[in-house]
């Protein structure tokens, strides 16, 4: 992993904000940035608000908490942005693509859980996952899931895909409304005929 990388971990907050998008991670970004500007207003802006002793004090207990979240961003980032590499779990993703090209639909979803359960944000595993659910004639399940993949920045790599099986998805949801009514016609036919 590139070194520039771990140049994010130098604010607190930030590694989990820019490479999942953890909104959680936010709260502690915002604090950092409000210590550091009170750092900077009371150190060179109005160095007589604080005493010296004071301010040097409050600067270095502020130090010893960077450099905890500084470490424990520098720990946690190989699993922020390759969690599949770091995790012990063996990757099922290659067993959950036969269990598909054999058209087992229950063990690839099963699996499919498994590798999202690692890596959520992982694009080829939804879009798989969303083609088991269209299989299952779960289209609303598999509607949904397309939505929230459209929405992951890591998708957008995969734009081909997802506008593939949304066209099929929605041929599949097309070809179901009209089996509904054409059944419904024929229900109606047959009634009219009965009650005739």
């Amino acid at each position: 992993m590139s070194a520039s990388l771990y140049l994010s971990c130098l604010w607190p907050g930030l590694p989990e904000i820019w490479w999942r998008g953890r909104l959680t991670s936010l709260p502690l970004a915002i604090a950092f940035a409000a210590a550091l500007n009170l750092f900077l207003i009371c150190g060179w802006v109005y160095p007589n608000w604080f005493s010296g002793g004071l301010f040097w004090l409050g600067t270095l207990f502020a130090t010893v908490i960077w450099l905890f979240y500084v470490i424990q961003g520098l720990r946690g980032l190989p699993e922020l942005i390759n969690p599949r590499t770091v995790s012990d779990q063996p990757d099922r993703f290659g067993e959950a693509h036969q269990a598909y090209l054999k058209g087992e639909w229950k063990l690839a979803e099963k699996l499919l859980n498994g590798v999202l359960a690692i890596e959520p944000r992982d694009p080829p595993a939804l879009i798989m996952l969303c083609s088991v659910y269209r299989h299952q004639s779960r289209l609303d399940a598999a509607e949904i899931l397309l939505e929230e993949i459209g929405r992951l920045e890591v998708a957008d790599a995969w734009w081909i895909e997802i506008d593939a099986e949304r066209r099929r998805l929605r041929r599949e949801i097309a070809e179901k409304l009209e089996s509904t009514s054409e059944s419904a016609t024929a229900d109606l036919t047959v009634s009219r005929a009965a009650a005739a």
